[in-house]
């Protein structure tokens, strides 16, 4: 189980990585990916590629619906005035919320804060907490959970 773990989060890091270049420079999303991959020092198995490729593909394919959920949430603030970093980890997570029904909610947001404090500012980290905390309690609302 801890190697699922850890190709899991081995994915949502390159899915991230893809994410913010198709942001920061409009690539495509599977190109940006495969360069993601790249740079890894060893090639990823099967689960963590297929996994991230699962990801990107989810964001950029539900992106205004994952961007008017952040909004909604995230009181004067709007998705395109954040950093990058944040908005990217943001919407990876809450396309996990939302799509990834088997990947319990904790282990959703625990990974997003992680990613956060890796590869975002000193507030990153409890920025995207409090967004995720709000919008996996307005899930468990609407789901009655």
């Amino acid at each position: 189980m801890k190697g699922r773990k850890g190709s899991r989060s081995r994915a949502r890091e390159r899915a991230l990585q893809a994410l913010y270049q198709v942001d920061l420079a409009s690539a495509d999303p599977i190109d940006a990916l495969a360069h993601a991959w790249k740079a890894e020092d060893e090639p990823p198995d099967e689960e963590s590629l297929g996994f991230s490729e699962e990801l990107v593909r989810g964001v950029c394919a539900h992106r205004p619906q994952i961007d008017q959920r952040i909004e909604e949430t995230s009181h004067h603030w709007r998705v395109e005035r954040m950093a990058k970093v944040d908005r990217n980890v943001l919407r990876l997570a809450v396309f996990e919320l939302l799509h990834q029904v088997g990947t319990p909610r904790k282990v959703v947001l625990n990974e997003a804060v992680e990613l956060a404090k890796k590869y975002g500012s000193e507030e990153s980290g409890a920025f995207i907490n409090g967004i995720l905390d709000k919008i996996a309690a307005s899930l468990g609302k609407e789901t009655g959970a």
